[in-house]
Parts: structure tokens; sequence; C-alpha cells
């Protein structure tokens, strides 16, 4: 048990199998008492599921559980670096993901997260899979990786060409670490992070650009409760991607932020508790009535994907 702003944190770590029977790791925050919601927590490309304290610190005292995976390739989940044999394996891992929560917590409402390249993955996720708007709340993407990224037109070129020949060829994506935050000290935590990695394979990037391109020819299909948050100095993610998928979505129940002057990593820049408080705003607005009687009666759900 550790504390954290005076609330007894209960903190669990653990591992299920992903598509292939990849070993992935996962880890969830509870707080002292019931639970009122989970938020689980899908991370970006060459992070893990340790990037995300100040939101934990955040939810912990609201009762929120929290939950976070280390996708296939980072953190302590196994894979190559920043490999993948095709879109698809993310899904089906945030699927058996999603059924272990609920697993664990049956009848608990679900919000599902997704930072940068986990934000692509939660949007891919829900548009190929609507029937999973009946069981989770809503949607939130910080950052997500859509249009334009800061990564050099020649590296995308060459992951391009080189997908089906040499799929597992690897290159730095060449991001530049002081675009993740404007706090120093972020970026020094950043720069000393041994399961943080700036690797990507080329069958990765055609994957992640032809679903790009997916999520944003589907977007008004789109059903959920939507939030985006975005900085509006993102050199990483540039905030125009996500500005045009929300404009495509048809749905009325969406709201997109956009912080002037913040960088990537929102959740951790220098303008963090306003992010955080916009979040938990959020969140307290699409929690169900019912959310007292969580755990009566509830039934076992199916995850697509799973």
């Amino acid at each position: 048990m550790i504390d954290h702003s005076d609330r007894l944190v209960s903190r669990r770590e653990g591992r299920f199998q992903g598509v292939g029977g990849l070993d992935l790791y996962y880890q969830s925050w509870y707080p002292e008492g019931k639970v009122r919601a989970i938020l689980a927590i899908v991370h970006g490309l060459g992070g893990h599921s340790d990037r995300y304290n100040n939101i934990v610190q955040h939810l912990i005292p609201k009762q929120y559980a929290v939950y976070a995976l280390d996708l296939r390739g980072h953190g302590r989940s196994s894979g190559q670096r920043g490999y993948i044999n095709a879109w698809s394996e993310f899904c089906e891992d945030l699927g058996a993901f999603l059924q272990l929560i609920q697993t664990q917590n049956s009848g608990c409402p679900i919000f599902l997260l997704g930072h940068s390249l986990g934000g692509v993955i939660v949007l891919d996720y829900i548009l190929r899979h609507p029937q999973i708007a009946s069981v989770l709340q809503g949607a939130i993407a910080l950052a997500p990786s859509l249009g334009k990224v800061g990564v050099s037109p020649i590296r995308v070129l060459l992951g391009k060409m080189l997908s089906r020949v040499w799929p597992r060829f690897t290159l730095n994506t060449g991001i530049d670490l002081s675009a993740g935050s404007r706090d120093q000290q972020v970026l020094a935590a950043f720069a000393q992070d041994t399961l943080r990695h700036t690797l990507a394979t080329a069958r990765l990037a055609t994957e992640f650009f032809a679903t790009v391109d997916w999520i944003y020819a589907h977007a008004a299909d789109w059903q959920l409760p939507l939030l985006i948050l975005h900085g509006g100095a993102d050199r990483v993610a540039l905030p125009a991607g996500s500005d045009i998928f929300y404009q495509r979505v048809n749905c009325t129940d969406k709201l997109r932020i956009e912080y002037p002057g913040a960088y990537h990593e929102i959740h951790c820049d220098l303008n963090y508790h306003e992010v955080l408080a916009d979040l938990e705003d959020w969140l307290e607005r699409h929690l169900p009535p019912q959310t007292a009687q969580l755990g009566r009666g509830s039934a076992e759900l199916e995850f697509p994907g799973s």
C-alpha cells in the first residue's frame, strides 16, 4: 500500500496473454473504499504504463481506479521494441485487456483513455467494434497522433518502402525529447527512464498511417461520448489532426479542448492541473446514475477483439 494525496492506494500488477499468446504487462491502482468508475489507459509509442502518475494521483482521491497496460514491444511487455505484424494485434490486445478489467470489476463503469499512439489505438478499436458503446461510458484521446506527426518525411518514406521486404527494420523515430513537456524536471525524468524507447519498425509505420486514414474515413460512424484534449504547441502530434477528426464526428456528445502553448505530454506539462481538472469534470458528467449500485446483479460482458 502506498499513500497518495492522503488516501491509501493499493497498487497491483500482473500479466495477461495478448494475441498469439504474447506476454503483456499491466498494473492497476485502487482507492480505499468503493470504486465509482475505472479509467483504462493506453500509452503512446515508446512509452509505458508508469508514465501517468499525475492522472493516478488526481483520480484516486475521487474514488476512481486506474488500469494501464504496456503495449506489445513496450515497457515490461514481451515483443520486439516498436514492432507489430499487423495493427489488429493492438486491437485484440486491447480487447483482452478490457475483458481482464471487466472480469476483475464486474459491473463497474469503464472509461477508455489513449495517449498519442494509444489515442489512435483507442479510436480505431471503438470504430471497428461499435458494440463496445454499450459497455464503455466514454473515450478520451490525449494528443492523439492523427494527421501529421513529428517524424521526418525521409524516415516515414523509408519505413513505407521497407515494410514489405524488411518489416522488422528498425529506426529511431528522431522525435525531439524536448517536445514532450515544458517542465525541465519532466524532461530529465524522461531522459533517465530505462523503460522508454524511441524505436519504430517499418511495418509499424505502414500499419499506423493506413489506420489513421481509415479512422478519418469512418469518423462519421462514431457513437460514444468523446473527449479530446490536445496541446496547441504539440510538435509530436500536430493538433490539426485531432481537430479534423473531431469535426467529422457526428455524435453530439463530443468535446475538444486545445491548450495554447501546451506540448505533447499534456498530462505532465506545466498546465497539467488544468488538463486533469477538465478530464475529471468530463468523467463526472458521464458517470452512470447507478454508479452507487455497481457490482449488484451485473452480468459478464464479452469484449470484441479479446
